[in-house]
C-alpha cells in the first residue's frame, strides 16, 4: 500500500461523509442529498484506485500479496459493487448497509497498515481518529440538542394554545407544524453523526491498544442513546407519530443524553 498516511486520511474523510449523507438520505428521502453521498463515495472510490494504480505501476506490486493489501482490494471491490448498484438498479437499502460494511473493511485494512508501520505517523493517525469521534459526536450532540429545544419549544406552545393563551405568543414561537418539523430534521442530520462519531470510538478504542469494554458503562450509554434516537425515528417515520407525543419522546431522551455525556463519561473505564 502506499506509504502516505494522509491519503488514507482522506479517503475514510470523504466515506465518513458519504455514509452520514447516504444515512440522512436512507432515514427520509432526499434526491440531493443522494446525489452529494454519491460524489463522496465516487470521490473515495477513485482515491482508493488511485492507490492501487500507484501499487502497481509505480510500486511495482500486484496489492493482493498480503492480508492486508487482499483486505484493502476487498474493500474496493465493495465500494465498486455498491456503485453499480446505486447507477443501475438502486436498491436504497442494500447500497446503504453495504455501504457501511465496507467502511468496517477499509478502516481494517487502513488500521492493520497503521499497525505495521508504528511510527510517527501512524501514532498521528490514531490520535487523529480520537480527534475526528469527538468532532463527529459533538456534532451530532448539537443538533440533538437543537432538536430538543424546539420539541420543548413545541410543547410550550402546545399547552398555550391549549389554554387559549398561543395566539400572542405565535410569532416568537412560530407554529406547531414548523416546531414538529424542525426538530424532526434535526434529529434526522444528528443521528448518522452520532453513528459515525461511536464507529470512530470503537475503532479508535481497538487501535489505539487501550482496554476496551463493551460493557463499559459508557460503551453502552452511547449505543443505547443511539438505539432510542433510531426508535424515535422509526416511530416518526414508520409510525407516524407527530405533535406532542413524539415531543414528549425526544425530550425524555435528551435526559439520556445528558446522563450519558455527564455520568457516565465519569463512570467510564476510558473516557475523561
Amino acid at each position: 500500500m502506499l506509504n502516505s498516511i494522509w491519503i488514507y486520511e482522506v479517503i475514510l474523510f470523504l466515506f465518513a461523509i458519504s455514509l452520514i449523507c447516504y444515512g440522512i438520505d436512507f432515514i427520509k428521502s432526499n434526491w440531493k442529498i443522494n446525489k452529494i453521498a454519491l460524489w463522496l463515495l465516487s470521490s473515495t472510490w477513485l482515491l482508493q484506485t488511485a492507490v492501487i494504480i500507484y501499487d502497481v505501476f509505480y510500486g511495482k506490486n500486484l496489492p493482493i500479496l498480503t492480508l492486508n493489501d487482499g483486505i484493502y482490494m476487498y474493500a474496493w471491490v465493495l465500494l465498486t459493487f455498491s456503485l453499480i448498484m446505486n447507477r443501475i438498479f438502486p436498491i436504497h437499502f442494500m447500497v446503504f448497509f453495504t455501504n457501511i460494511f465496507t467502511f468496517f473493511v477499509l478502516w481494517l485494512a487502513i488500521s492493520l497498515y497503521t499497525e505495521q508501520n508504528v511510527a510517527e505517523s501512524g501514532i498521528q493517525f490514531i490520535h487523529e481518529i480520537l480527534i475526528a469521534h469527538i468532532v463527529f459526536t459533538i456534532i451530532a450532540y448539537g443538533f440533538l440538542t437543537l432538536s430538543f429545544i424546539l420539541a420543548i419549544m413545541y410543547l410550550i406552545q402546545f399547552r398555550l394554545l391549549k389554554n387559549k393563551q398561543g395566539i400572542k405568543w405565535m410569532w416568537r414561537f412560530t407554529n406547531l407544524t414548523k416546531l414538529d418539523t424542525y426538530s424532526f430534521s434535526a434529529v434526522k442530520i444528528g443521528v448518522p453523526f452520532l453513528f459515525v462519531g461511536l464507529l470512530l470510538g470503537i475503532l479508535w478504542a481497538h487501535m489505539s491498544g487501550e482496554e476496551f469494554y463493551w460493557l463499559d458503562l459508557k460503551t453502552i450509554g452511547s449505543i443505547t442513546l443511539l438505539g432510542i434516537y433510531v426508535a424515535y425515528l422509526c416511530l416518526r417515520w414508520v409510525g407516524g407519530y407527530r405533535g406532542k407525543a413524539i415531543s414528549v419522546f425526544n425530550s425524555a431522551t435528551f435526559l439520556v443524553l445528558l446522563v450519558n455525556f455527564f455520568l457516565f463519561s465519569t463512570l467510564s473505564n476510558f473516557h475523561f
